[in-house]
């Protein structure tokens, strides 16, 4: 049983009175009422092409914020920036298992698919790969996806130490987050997209602890 369908079970069985279900019409038409089996058979079904994509490329997405915070760890050096960062990543760890639960849940791959406009090589850090002078190859500027931090970037993190790591951290990190919110604007503008229950709370989440996040990064900046 998916998680929706169980979270749906469960509030049905504790409640003696269940509150009359609905199911919003077509633009125009009314709601129709529906019953609690076909409230769960919705739970599982109705998710659109646009909402795996966005559960797979967000799973990369947190993935990225997860190795900042794991450098962090080993190279900053504000321990008020460390604390954050801890609860950052035990937030993002714990999304991406329940993204990966939903996408398993619908039958869906858990991996993100590249694009076909060059994604999977123009992305790619390509410092590890010599020229035809022999030299490496600077990492690339451009992020796997919009919102990312690019290869160049990581790369700049991956060397700062102490306080130069912190400011790269955070300003990074206000980065990445203000990338899930466009990444959850951008899943909003495409038609019955997050119809489903869970990403539509999840979605809403992402909303309003990112952005709370992004306003407590941005003082802590400010005090470095």
């Amino acid at each position: 049983m998916s998680l929706v369908a169980g979270v749906l079970s469960a509030i049905l069985i504790a409640t003696p009175q269940a509150a009359p279900i609905f199911q919003p019409g077509p633009p125009g038409a009314p709601s129709q009422r529906i019953t609690a089996d076909r409230a769960l058979e919705l739970a599982r079904t109705s998710f659109t092409e646009d909402d795996v994509r966005f559960m797979q490329h967000m799973i990369v997405h947190h993935a990225q914020a997860v190795e900042m915070v794991g450098l962090l760890e080993m190279h900053g050096a504000n321990a008020r920036v460390k604390l954050l960062g801890r609860r950052i990543a035990l937030s993002q760890e714990a999304e991406m298992e329940l993204m990966r639960s939903w996408l398993i849940a619908r039958d869906q791959s858990t991996e993100m698919a590249m694009d076909h406009g060059g994604m999977d090589h123009g992305a790619m850090d390509h410092s590890a790969h010599a020229g035809h002078a022999g030299h490496a190859m600077a990492p690339s500027e451009t992020p796997i996806m919009p919102g990312m931090l690019s290869p160049a970037q990581m790369h700049a993190l991956t060397n700062a130490r102490g306080e130069a790591f912190d400011r790269l951290f955070l300003t990074g990190m206000i980065q990445h987050h203000q990338g899930a919110l466009d990444m959850v604007a951008d899943l909003m503008e495409h038609p019955d997209a997050a119809q489903d229950t869970l990403l539509s709370d999840f979605t809403s989440s992402v909303v309003a602890d990112q952005s709370t996040e992004i306003l407590r990064m941005q003082s802590l900046l400010s005090e470095l």
